[in-house]
């Protein structure tokens, strides 16, 4: 079905043969995209009753449009009653007060006094309108126009969610990180003195609190208990994720890069059996391990928003101590440890026949809408991740540990990853390779190899898979001066 053309009748003062001019123009081109104008020059005929045309312009249901041109004279015909426009003033202005639907009705700026004013009717005042006065905002505001016009806004509501079920839950947890928090995140963005102190005291308050996340093995339904704690973590997940963005915008000092290391090595007993316990279940720590995997993915991707390459590079580059317990035979690991695999997700995707490649992926799509992060760098950051743990398992010999679980969504965003569409230039490629601890270009093409081999494994979930080649722009990288 055809869609309906829009009719639109303006209104306008002839005021002189310049501004007749330019109504005449505007409205040749409004026909020209598409509108069905009337206006007076075109269809009041010799003979016809110019009141009787007037009153059928606003209020004929067939007009679903009304322009009205305001100039100085337009303005003071309105306010005094006079003339044509004063006739038409006294019809128009009811219909805005009296009918509910005023989205016929729209003024359109055509010249402002000698201090920048508006020419508005007294009656039209407090609504809003077109500025077709200033010639460098022409064109964007006669595209305004005509979305106005065909009921096409730029802008539209998106439709209406869920409550976020973190609101809805039973048994509530709460940090205890707010005060703290706040004296961070402001000593932080104002560059206080104390901003290293108080940014040790949310950090500290966090790791302690976070004891109060754990939960127990009894029931069937673990996986419900899993989802649901780690629903009600998004609030300090939001925190932490606003501490990240302010150290990155405001203070990526050696200091403040140490500070975060210690924050996430002080996190990673909470995702291991504590060493009293005994008796455990593989999946009992299952919510931490999400947890502590997605605050190392958005401190990642909070550091690469602004551009601070060199403390992101600080938290692949150092090692991590981890306590020697009866789980680990390690002092030192990498931030591969932070991605875990989670046993009560997979089980919940069986229980509950959901057929999801990921529902590890799915949650970090989902909850990435409220956190003030773009889900893209999110994506970056885990591909850069898995780039650098391939690279890790080249140099040493090692095995593939970390699986980027956000790139099952790839598909949606395209190909090459901004800052490696950056680093087309020599000089921004030398500010990211510390990412990948390397110096030339060169030193990649190893791993892509080994990629084309099969000899390392590029995920895939179903069919869905990536291509690194692509994802780095590798063709391009640093081939710009």
């Amino acid at each position: 079905m055809s869609e309906k053309i829009p009719k639109l009748f303006i209104s306008y003062s002839w005021s002189s043969p310049e501004h007749e001019q330019w109504v005449l123009d505007l409205a040749t081109e409004l026909r020209e995209s598409g509108v069905d104008v009337i206006l007076d020059k075109w269809d009041l005929k010799e003979g016809h009753d110019a009141y009787a045309f007037m009153e059928k312009m606003v209020t004929d249901p067939e007009i679903t449009k009304v322009a009205i041109v305001c100039d100085r004279v337009y303005a003071d015909k309105a306010d005094g009653r006079s003339g044509g426009v004063g006739t038409e003033t006294q019809i128009i202005s009811a219909e805005v007060y009296q009918k509910q639907d005023q989205n016929k009705f729209v003024a359109i700026l055509a010249s402002r006094d000698d201090h920048g004013k508006a020419y508005l009717p007294t009656y039209y005042k407090s609504r809003i309108y077109i500025d077709l006065s200033d010639t460098g905002l022409y064109a964007k505001n006669f595209e305004q126009l005509l979305r106005w016009i065909f009921d096409k806004p730029m802008f539209i509501k998106p439709e209406l969610g869920k409550k976020p079920s973190f609101l809805s839950a039973g048994v509530q947890f709460s940090l205890g990180t707010t005060a703290s928090f706040r004296r961070a995140h402001d000593a932080i963005r104002n560059n206080k003195d104390y901003w290293k102190g108080a940014l040790n005291e949310y950090f500290e308050t966090f790791i302690t609190n976070l004891e109060k996340f754990r939960i127990a093995s009894n029931g069937n339904e673990f996986d419900e208990k899993v989802v649901e704690n780690i629903d009600q973590f998004i609030p300090y997940r939001n925190e932490a994720v606003e501490i990240f963005l302010a150290l990155a915008q405001y203070i990526d000092t050696n200091e403040s890069r140490q500070q975060l290391h210690r924050f996430f090595e002080s996190l990673i007993p909470y995702m291991e059996k504590p060493d009293h316990i005994t008796s455990y279940h593989d999946w009992d720590y299952d919510n931490f391990k999400f947890i502590v995997h997605e605050l190392f993915l958005y401190a990642l991707a909070s550091l690469l928003k602004y551009e601070r390459y060199e403390g992101a590079a600080y938290l692949l580059r150092y090692q991590y101590y981890v306590p020697k317990t009866s789980y680990t035979a390690e002092n030192m690991v990498s931030f591969t440890v932070y991605r875990e695999y989670m046993k009560s997700l997979e089980y919940r995707n069986t229980r509950l026949k959901l057929n999801r490649a990921s529902l590890r992926a799915d949650m970090l799509e989902q909850r990435a809408k409220s956190s003030g992060i773009a889900f893209r760098l999110l994506m970056q950051a885990d591909f850069i991740l898995f780039i650098r743990d391939c690279l890790d398992l080249i140099r040493n010999s090692s095995y593939q540990k970390w699986w980027p679980e956000t790139l099952l969504y790839i598909g949606r965003f395209g190909s090459t990853f901004e800052i490696f569409a950056r680093a087309q230039s020599k000089e921004y490629f030398d500010r990211i390779k510390c990412l990948f601890d390397i110096e030339q270009k060169k030193e990649l093409e190893p791993l892509l190899q080994a990629f084309k081999d099969r000899e390392i494994k590029v995920p895939s979930w179903d069919s869905t898979s990536f291509s690194p080649y692509a994802l780095l722009g590798f063709e391009k990288l640093a081939t710009k001066s």
